[in-house]
């Protein structure tokens, strides 16, 4: 047996970088963090980390396999041990003793780790997925072990999951609900890399990237102090928070193009005439009967009042909205009481003492809504003031709207859970502390498509980021986003596009990411395209290419090099073709489109040649750039001969041809 000593302070030194001062200390029992528990995989060939909390000062003897590790809880209870690195196997049992406590974990196995993290398309489940019945009935494996993170969002991060997890094997019962793109995944990669699998999901649907990602880091991007510094206030004084985010907000909207001098429709006294009124009952704008907005996604303010007595006035009090869809943003007299995204979430916001009046009082709500149904849900009782004596005043004057389409999209709470700035990253990254692991799979940008051009600094942000809290060289594989929408019948700017450059960018710059084109598994008429296992397959392929390192594997399909002017048109080279380039559909790769310096685009015929493609325009332009794909559901047909599809992208033109 051996037996290995770590000096007493050394445990609490990660945590300390990592979560900060102010996180949530967890209770004492049990000992080790949720993360170690039956069935729980750790990461193989590196060192192994384990950590949990017992009473202040306690020696704490740690027995893994047939080795112990001595330490001691420091001041904070929080104890770490560390073990040498083991290959893939298993079922090992873990043992942990602090004075009379003892906790016992069995089938524990070393394998590979993944954290599948993102928005909706990595949350969507099997049973979501193509053919899931049959799926369903047939995943049983005892070797891939999930994991779901808590959906949770958090103003500081936190050591602790917000509610109780735990590793399951996989079967019909776990894997129904977990992510289709993470077990589809590690199911064909098993297929070569035949060790026990431990898949973590964190994710959630409509999240924005900065969600994801450390305050500091964030910080360190510039154009946020502002936002940032209220979300540091937020926790301590939430009202002066709110104060502060209000007055933001609001110099946003006075200061947006087109706006009218005097603009403030949150002002008690503002000019109420070009308002309409609303269904007594509310609900989804888009069933209001009104043309305009029965498809209108965007920005919509309501109006309402409430009298009050003079007793009521002086009482405690909560503005109760009911749900809303999806981002709402809440004045009472003039002043900003809340501000929440979640869609058909209910609504209930502290009003500041001292701020309702007798007699007449205004309540305004903005929301914004881009997708499907938007506004207040009601009923009508659903909106009213509740009082620290249980009285209820509900808001029955007549609600007033007014829709603001060109108002462009607003900036967010901070502390907003799944868009708000760190939040996801405080409540479902920081919790994993240092656990070890093999890659991060990363699929989402569709909530940030309105910021396109933004997306390469934000994703370079948090893949330094997680490596610092997970690895320095962690392998990191990106989604490119799929096909959506209706394929354009001209070249047009797209902020899909955008992103989808910005990934393929910010991956193909480090050579331990990895890029997974998906732009032909796309589905035009839903965000969320169900053929998840041959996302999974290309995952996996991109796994065996970036992190395993297998010499005749392609990370994904055609990779484009270069292109310039040659002397019979413009020539656009790839690399990663097996064989030659193919196109489907059509005699030629259709998608290619030549820009000229003014962004004025026009689509280009396109001719096979090998591993080239040779572009001709259609009409007098000084070509500056070629842009593939690019559209928010583009057609796009090029592919080699093993069927690989390329994927989109903007690349300036060269005097010659440029190799790798």
């Amino acid at each position: 047996m051996k037996r290995m000593h770590l000096p007493m302070f050394a445990p609490v030194l990660w945590l300390a970088v990592a979560l900060g001062a102010h996180a949530q200390a967890p209770p004492q029992a049990p000992l080790l963090h949720p993360l170690f528990q039956d069935h729980a995989v750790l990461q193989r060939d590196t060192p192994i980390l384990l950590w949990g909390q017992a009473s202040a000062g306690v020696p704490v003897d740690v027995r893994f396999g047939d080795e112990d590790v001595a330490t001691r809880a420091g001041a904070d209870g929080r104890w770490e041990a560390r073990f040498p690195a083991r290959p893939a196997g298993g079922p090992y049992e873990l043992e942990v003793r602090a004075g009379q406590t003892v906790q016992v974990v069995h089938d524990v196995h070393l394998g590979d780790v993944w954290l599948c993290s993102g928005q909706s398309n990595m949350e969507l489940p099997v049973w979501l997925a193509l053919d899931a019945d049959n799926e369903i009935a047939s995943s049983t494996d005892p070797e891939i072990r999930l994991l779901v993170v808590p959906r949770a969002g958090a103003v500081l991060p936190q050591a602790r999951f917000a509610a109780p997890v735990r590793w399951m094997p996989a079967s019909p019962d776990s894997a129904r609900d977990f992510s289709a793109a993470c077990f589809y995944f590690a199911r064909e990669l098993r297929k070569t890399v035949d060790v026990p699998m431990g898949l973590i999901q964190a994710a959630w649907g409509g999240s924005r990237i900065e969600a994801w990602t450390s305050a500091a880091s964030l910080r360190a991007q510039g154009g946020m102090d502002e936002a940032l510094d209220a979300l540091a206030r937020y926790d301590e004084d939430s009202a002066s928070a709110l104060a502060q985010w209000g007055g933001y907000w609001q110099r946003w909207w006075t200061a947006r193009a087109g706006a009218p001098v005097g603009d403030a429709p949150w002002r008690p006294d503002a000019d109420e005439s070009g308002w309409h009124d609303a269904p007594l009952d509310l609900g989804a704008w888009e069933r209001w009967g009104v043309p305009a907005l029965a498809d209108y996604n965007g920005l919509l303010w309501y109006r309402t009042h409430v009298d009050l007595t003079a007793d009521q006035a002086a009482r405690t009090a909560t503005l109760e909205l009911g749900a809303a869809d999806e981002t709402d943003i809440t004045w009472v007299n003039g002043t900003v009481v809340g501000s929440l995204y979640g869609p058909g979430d209910t609504r209930a916001y502290a009003v500041p003492p001292g701020l309702l009046e007798p007699g007449r009082n205004t309540v305004v709500v903005n929301v914004m809504d881009t997708w499907r149904d938007g506004g207040l849900a009601g009923p009508a009782d659903a909106q009213a003031l509740r009082f620290d004596d249980g009285t209820r005043v509900v808001l029955d004057a007549p609600w007033t709207y007014l829709a603001s389409p060109d108002a462009g999209e607003p900036p967010r709470a901070p502390w907003q859970a799944a868009t708000g700035l760190g939040t996801l990253y405080n409540g479902m990254i920081a919790p994993l502390g240092r656990y070890g692991m093999r890659g991060m799979l990363w699929y989402q940008g569709e909530s940030n498509t309105g910021e396109g051009a933004a997306y390469a600094g934000r994703l370079r942000a948090l893949r330094g980021d997680w490596r610092r809290q997970f690895g320095d060289a962690l392998p990191m594989l990106v989604v490119q986003l799929a096909g959506y929408g209706m394929p354009p019948r001209a070249p047009t700017e797209s902020g899909w596009a955008e992103v989808r450059e910005a990934q393929r960018r910010v991956a193909a710059e480090d050579p331990d990411s990895g890029l997974v084109v998906t732009i032909d598994i796309g589905d035009a008429y839903d965000i969320h395209p169900p053929n998840k296992q041959e996302l999974g397959r290309r995952l996996a392929r991109a796994a065996r290419h970036v992190v395993f390192g297998e010499p005749v594997v392609a990370a994904s399909g055609p990779v484009v090099r270069s292109a310039w002017q040659a002397d019979d048109g413009i020539r656009v080279a790839f690399d990663d073709v097996a064989g030659a380039l193919a196109a489907t559909g059509a005699v030629g790769p259709i998608g290619f489109e030549l820009c000229d310096a003014a962004r004025r685009c026009e689509y280009a015929d396109a001719t096979l040649d090998g591993q080239q493609v040779l572009l001709q325009g259609r009409r007098r332009l000084a070509p500056e750039r070629v842009r593939y794909c690019w559209a928010d559901g583009p057609v796009c047909t090029l592919r080699d001969e093993a069927g690989h599809p390329a994927g989109p992208f903007e690349i300036l033109l060269t005097a010659n041809e440029v190799s790798r």
